[in-house]
């Protein structure tokens, strides 16, 4: 498997460009694959494979899953994803319809721009299951549009001023993703509200537990795992509904149920604090005051 991979990798756009059988890219680190009539045969892809470089598309019609690393997107009537450089990405089953847009920009094309720094804060590139972007039709119009203006320039001139103007428009394409997504965890509130009501009876049975003490404290890839959505997805979508990402749900959790413990259970502080999940009592005194501004033995005493 890691050999074929390996064999799979796309370190150039002129290569995945020749395998489609379309011109090559007028920037080498930079191309705007349009297949809005669907033609293009991407199917030819190998699947899995890896890209070097970011990948930002809009499938119009396509229907069914899409692998991003080791999970699935899921499609329903089309939909954008977004996929990291060094991500392993592929179909898991037949395409019927590929029509749609497909943006790819090398790391190396936003050195020297804020970009560069900026584009790892879009916690849309590591989303993966069911959480691709679903588009109003509104939503369709603008980002065809921003993929149009980036396709039209590409196929301009390229001239000292292009590298600025395409930036501007893949940040711009981002800065819509960002307020889109936000839209979508409202509007699928009903989604969201239900996954946010599995976060709190996950979190509720794992400090029932009485391994916790084995088990440590719970950590959000757990909990992002126990729920089936990635780690990014999760911390967004709580943020949307509660403003507060999914640390602090675990952190919130942990102090009610350390209050729970100091008033009810006459065991020591650090008895506590391990059956809590803690490695040293320490830890969990500093914890619990910075959480509540005092300390677990001042709690305690303010219940006798």
């Amino acid at each position: 498997m890691k050999d074929e991979i390996a064999n799979h990798r796309f370190d150039s756009l002129s290569r995945m460009h020749k395998l489609l059988d379309i011109p090559a890219p007028m920037h080498p680190l930079v191309s705007l694959i349009n297949n809005a009539s669907g033609t293009i045969p991407l199917e030819r892809l190998p699947s899995p494979h890896i890209l070097n470089f970011y990948k930002i598309s809009y499938k119009m019609n396509f229907q069914g899953k899409f692998k991003y690393g080791q999970h699935y997107y899921d499609f329903d009537e089309g939909g954008m994803f977004f996929v990291s450089p060094n991500q392993i990405t592929g179909a898991h089953e037949a395409l019927s319809d590929q029509s749609g847009y497909t943006l790819l920009f090398h790391p190396d094309f936003l050195l020297g721009y804020e970009l560069a720094r900026k584009i790892k804060e879009y916690g849309f590139f590591s989303y993966s299951v069911h959480e691709a972007l679903h588009l109003s039709e509104k939503e369709k119009t603008t980002i065809i549009a921003v993929f149009e203006s980036i396709e039209e320039e590409l196929n301009g001139r390229i001239d000292n001023f292009s590298q600025d103007v395409v930036i501007s428009q893949i940040e711009l394409l981002l800065n819509y993703a960002n307020r889109f997504y936000s839209r979508q965890f409202i509007t699928r509130k009903a989604v969201s509200s239900d996954l946010l009501q599995k976060v709190e009876e996950v979190l509720h049975t794992y400090f029932k537990s009485p391994n916790i003490q084995k088990q440590g404290l719970p950590t959000v890839q757990f909990l992002s795992e126990q729920l089936n959505v990635s780690a990014s997805y999760l911390g967004d979508m709580l943020r949307s509904l509660t403003g507060q990402n999914a640390q602090q749900h675990i952190h919130n959790h942990l102090i009610e149920k350390a209050k729970e413990q100091l008033s009810t259970n006459p065991a020591s502080i650090s008895e506590i604090a391990y059956q809590l999940g803690f490695e040293h009592p320490q830890s969990f005194s500093k914890f619990f005051k910075l959480k509540t501004t005092m300390s677990p033995l001042d709690f305690r005493r303010s219940f006798n």
